[in-house]
């Protein structure tokens, strides 16, 4: 006699190739992101309170080929970028949340980043003369009270962008769009390029990429996920 229903029919538990969900335009796009990507220059945000320019940073950053932003959360603002203005850019980053800057500043130095912190100070560098060619991270603060002491203790140093009209000082989101658009430029005109990942690195960040960017991938990758005994 013959059997029908889901107890007679092959149980498929191989995994899913998402490569395979995705046409070759889309996957040359995000191979092609991915050989522009840089986990050596960052973004550390301190403690913001405004939900838009969470999202307009980590979008700035993530459309210049930032792959990590790290963030010192403000205990009376909650970090919730604001999701019309990220547009979903949020999920091709890794973003890092620290309850503190003493926290940031250990995890940063221990992969050898040297930390810059944007205020204006008499003995603060101009944007325009810091150098690219290294680990560094660029930190901006509180939207009323600019980074906190903490920080300007424990950086490597103090920028300021350069100001030529009557206002001295600009929004949190573009002072960042404008530190990190001349940050990028510097490294393609002096070293050719602005990628740095590993094979390695790229290898991880594409497999992860190729998930991302397959439609309904929840319900596809869920199941594909064999059952637990």
């Amino acid at each position: 006699m013959a059997g029908g229903g889901p107890g007679y029919e092959k149980q498929d538990t191989a995994p899913v190739d998402p490569e395979s969900f995705l046409l070759d335009v889309r996957r040359e796009k995000i191979d092609r992101v991915i050989s522009h990507r840089t986990r050596t220059l960052t973004i550390v945000l301190d403690r913001l309170e405004d939900s838009f320019n969470m999202a307009a940073v980590m979008r700035t950053c993530e459309a210049n080929g930032l792959q990590e932003v790290h963030v010192i959360v403000n205990p009376a603002a909650p970090f919730m970028p604001n999701s019309r203005v990220g547009q979903g850019c949020d999920k091709w980053l890794d973003v890092k949340l620290y309850k503190d800057f003493a926290s940031c500043r250990e995890h940063l130095k221990s992969r050898g980043f040297s930390l810059y912190a944007s205020a204006i100070r008499e003995d603060a560098q101009s944007l325009y003369s810091l150098r690219f060619d290294s680990k560094i991270a660029l930190i901006f603060g509180n939207e009323r009270d600019g980074v906190s002491q903490e920080v300007l203790d424990g950086s490597d140093g103090t920028f300021w962008i350069p100001m030529r009209g009557f206002s001295q000082s600009l929004n949190i989101s573009a002072a960042a769009s404008a530190c990190v658009t001349r940050a990028i430029s510097w490294r393609e005109e002096h070293l050719g390029r602005v990628g740095d990942l590993t094979e390695a690195e790229a290898q991880v960040l594409r497999e992860r990429f190729y998930v991302l960017a397959v439609k309904q991938r929840r319900r596809i990758f869920k199941k594909s996920t064999p059952a637990q005994p």
